[in-house]
Order: structure tokens, then C-alpha cells, then sequence
């Protein structure tokens, strides 16, 4: 993701210390760095959470807007997710540096969410064939330190997990349209059920055979391949996609897979968990940007 010149001899000693089982900082191939969640900063959107991951920095809101349902599915609200890769988070990112990876990272939230086993979104019907729910989520990326995918996808779960939808009310009819009233009373709301919500978890491909999760910028230059899988707290695989360039052996994906499974479903309860203590926490300063 971040351009980073490594010599010969420091990527030797990435990779060796993979192969021994202990990688620069510390961590096992398996282990992820600290993780921060905080959701309810922006006073302004339906829902809201910032995720730092180390030093990987993203901010996620959600507003949601009245709209015409799809002619394929007049029953069923939609999400729409758009990406902005902030000049600060990398210089690679200045003028329009940023939009590859922008227009990559939507497009597999999009497909992340496309499963139906994800998301429930007849939810967010409101008059079917005429009114829906639209939920923009819009994704900016304050600082990039390696597995931004991860982050933003977490980030993403815990904002909607935050949002809380105003009710709408149908009020009558006028000329053969419905009409309906947005409550504004704050405790008038509903919230999504995100508990099928998913996850990305990235596998980079150090040797044929070993893969890393949570990689770090400099081990992210070590590894020429990537493949980003979505998994739901159950277990269910979503999404896969790879990055970079590169193949993987047959057994080698079969194990990252089998891995995420595993690893997903004890990341969903860590979670879940956070965000249940912080939602139960009374009179919560929020931190911010402080």
C-alpha cells in the first residue's frame, strides 16, 4: 500500500525471522498489533467509528438518505461506499495518488456486503417498491501503517453497529405518492442488526508455503501477493480477492482460508465485546481527535 524502500539484506531478515516464528516486533504469524475502537464521534451522522490499528488510522461514517429501491429488489434498502485516501495518510496519496486504491477498497466492501447471509436489509424498507433506506458509509483513510483492508472493514462493523436510524412514519397520500414524516426526536430510532455483519483478514504470502496476518508496511514489501478473505461471525467465507503479483499454492490458500475461519470468529467476539463495554459504559467521554 505505502512505498517503502527496503535493501536486500533487511527483507532476509523479515522473512528468516517468519520462517523461526517470530517476526520483527514480536508478534506470531498470527497475531495482530493493538486495536482501538471508538464509535459516536461525528455528532452529524446516523453512525460513527474511528479504528486505529498501530499506526493505521481510519475514520468511517454512516448517514442515511430516503431513496427509490432497486427494480431488482423493490423490498430491500442498499449501502453505498465511498473511499477517500487523505494526502496526510501517505505521500503517495497526493493529487489523485490515492484513487486506485480507493476505487479497490470500495469495491470490496461492496462485494463484502453483497452476500445476503451479511446483512439484512429488508430492514431498510420503508414503502417497498417505492421507498427505501439508503446508507452511505463513507470511509476516509487518515493514516496507512499496513493492513488497511482489515481495519476498514472492522471500522465499517462497529460504525453501523453505532448507527442508530431515525423512524419514519407514512402520513398519508397526495396525488397517488405517499407521504411520510422523518421523526426528530434522538430516542425515536432504530439500529441495524449487524450481528452476521463481516470482516476482512489478510493473508500476505511470505514464502510459498507461510502467510501473515496484520502485516506491517515493511513486511508488506517483503511479500509480492496478498489475498484479502471476508468472513462472517459464524465462520462463512464472503469474499476473497487477491492483490498484488503473484500465485498461491493450492495448499497454501486452502490454509489461509481454513485459518481465517478461525481466526474471524475470535476477532467478531473481541469486537463485539468492545463494543458492548463501550456502549454500556454511562456518561462515556468521547475522545476524538484529542
Amino acid at each position: 500500500m505505502v512505498d517503502i524502500n527496503l535493501s536486500d539484506a533487511e527483507k532476509c531478515y523479515i522473512i528468516d525471522g517468519v520462517k523461526l516464528g517470530i517476526r520483527v516486533d514480536g508478534r506470531d504469524r498470527l497475531d495482530y498489533r493493538h486495536l482501538e475502537i471508538e464509535t459516536g464521534l461525528v455528532s452529524t451522522a446516523n453512525g460513527s467509528a474511528r479504528v486505529r490499528l498501530d499506526r493505521t488510522d481510519v475514520l468511517i461514517t454512516v448517514k442515511m438518505e430516503m431513496d427509490r429501491p432497486s427494480p431488482d429488489q423493490p423490498n430491500q434498502g442498499r449501502l453505498r461506499f465511498f473511499v477517500n485516501c487523505s494526502a496526510n495518510a501517505a505521500p503517495e496519496f497526493e493529487g489523485r495518488g490515492g484513487e486506485d486504491l480507493a476505487t479497490t477498497l470500495s469495491a470490496m466492501m461492496d462485494r463484502l456486503y453483497s452476500s445476503p447471509y451479511t446483512l439484512d436489509r429488508s430492514c431498510l424498507c420503508v414503502v417497498p417498491g417505492k421507498h427505501v433506506k439508503v446508507l452511505y458509509v463513507d470511509i476516509e483513510i487518515l493514516d496507512c501503517a499496513g493492513n488497511l483492508f482489515d481495519a476498514v472493514s472492522i471500522g465499517v462493523k462497529a460504525a453501523l453497529w453505532a448507527t442508530h436510524l431515525p423512524r419514519i412514519y407514512v402520513t398519508g397520500e397526495d396525488g397517488g405518492e405517499l407521504e411520510f414524516e422523518v421523526s426528530d426526536n434522538p430516542h425515536d430510532t432504530e439500529r441495524i442488526n449487524v450481528s452476521n455483519a463481516p470482516i476482512l483478514i489478510t493473508h500476505l504470502r511470505i514464502t510459498e508455503n507461510l502467510t501473515i496476518v496484520d502485516p506491517t508496511p515493511e513486511e508488506e514489501e517483503c511479500g509480492p501477493v496478498q489475498v484479502v478473505v471476508g468472513v462472517t461471525p459464524s465462520g462463512l467465507i464472503t469474499a476473497l480477492q487477491q492483490l498484488g503479483q503473484g500465485t498461491f499454492t493450492t495448499q497454501t490458500l486452502s490454509a489461509a482460508i481454513k485459518l481465517t475461519r478461525e481466526l474471524g470468529m475470535k476477532i467478531h467476539t473481541h469486537l463485539t465485546a468492545k463494543l458492548r463495554q463501550e456502549e454500556s459504559m454511562e456518561n462515556r467521554e468521547i475522545r476524538g481527535f484529542l
